[in-house]
């Protein structure tokens, strides 16, 4: 199995649920490729759930699935075991915690890896359509517009009227899963706005928005770099500092003042 075909199999799982969480153990992670598990891991594709609260005891060759009982300690590890009916000769298996381990993703885990991926700013909009979950306002060379997650199986990024199943824009590069940028300014570019969801002033006013937070972003990175580097001085000579520079993007001392520390 390649690292793709491990996030693949999880995206697919993902759609198939419809969005909802879906849970992964150790065993099956621990038959997938290490550096995929890690990526997903530290990308937060893949987050700590809850211990399973029932397994396969493999005892014996029957195999069973059963309830996990866990006995809490004061001092030590919980202990955990499930209770065998099938043999006379059984009662208590214990069972390690390693084994009830257990891993979650769901469509928020997706979206925000995408929106990670592609370098954007998650919107705000709320989704007016079951099934399509909006992104972020994504840029190609020739338009702007909504990115959306279309939430079945498979999994697909829509824009507009145009669609392409996620699993075949994301590859594995240096150790992390990442979205083709290329394919998805294309995508933009390509794809005409025929829904009311996408309405260009609903696309112009996210854009102004994301544009706007980027030069806070901007302002606040000026502003610790100043006290830095000449510590001791007010706000107000702060924010007159960077009005000065390029990183003020023309605005006024006082606006940048209200925005460089928040």
């Amino acid at each position: 199995m390649t690292p793709e075909a491990a996030l693949v199999e999880l995206l697919s799982r993902v759609g198939t649920l419809g969005g909802a969480a879906v849970t992964v153990n150790t065993e099956e992670l621990n038959e997938w490729p290490a550096a995929a598990v890690a990526a997903l891991k530290s990308q937060k594709l893949l987050r700590k759930a809850r211990p399973a609260i029932s397994v396969v005891c493999h005892d014996c060759e029957q195999e069973c699935s059963m309830p996990v009982h866990t006995v809490p300690h004061a001092n030590l590890p919980a202990t955990s075991f499930v209770v065998c009916d099938k043999r006379s000769d059984t009662n208590r298996v214990a069972i390690p915690a390693a084994r009830l381990a257990q891993w979650r993703c769901d469509v928020e885990a997706v979206c925000v890896f995408v929106v990670a991926s592609l370098g954007l700013q998650r919107t705000t909009v709320q989704p007016t359509e079951i099934g399509l979950l909006p992104i972020g306002i994504a840029r190609g060379h020739k338009r702007t517009q909504m990115l959306c997650l279309r939430v079945q199986s498979p999994l697909a990024l829509v824009v507009g009227t145009g669609a392409m199943p996620l699993a075949d824009v994301i590859g594995f590069v240096d150790g992390c899963f990442m979205v083709d940028q290329v394919v998805v300014r294309q995508l933009v570019d390509a794809a005409t706005t025929a829904d009311p969801r996408h309405t260009p002033s609903t696309v112009k006013r996210e854009a102004r928005k994301m544009d706007t937070q980027a030069i806070y972003v901007t302002w606040r990175k000026a502003y610790r770099a100043l006290r830095k580097k000449s510590p001791g001085h007010s706000d107000v000579w702060y924010s007159q500092q960077i009005a000065k520079t390029p990183a003020g993007m023309d605005r006024n001392a006082d606006t940048i003042r209200e925005h460089m520390k928040s």
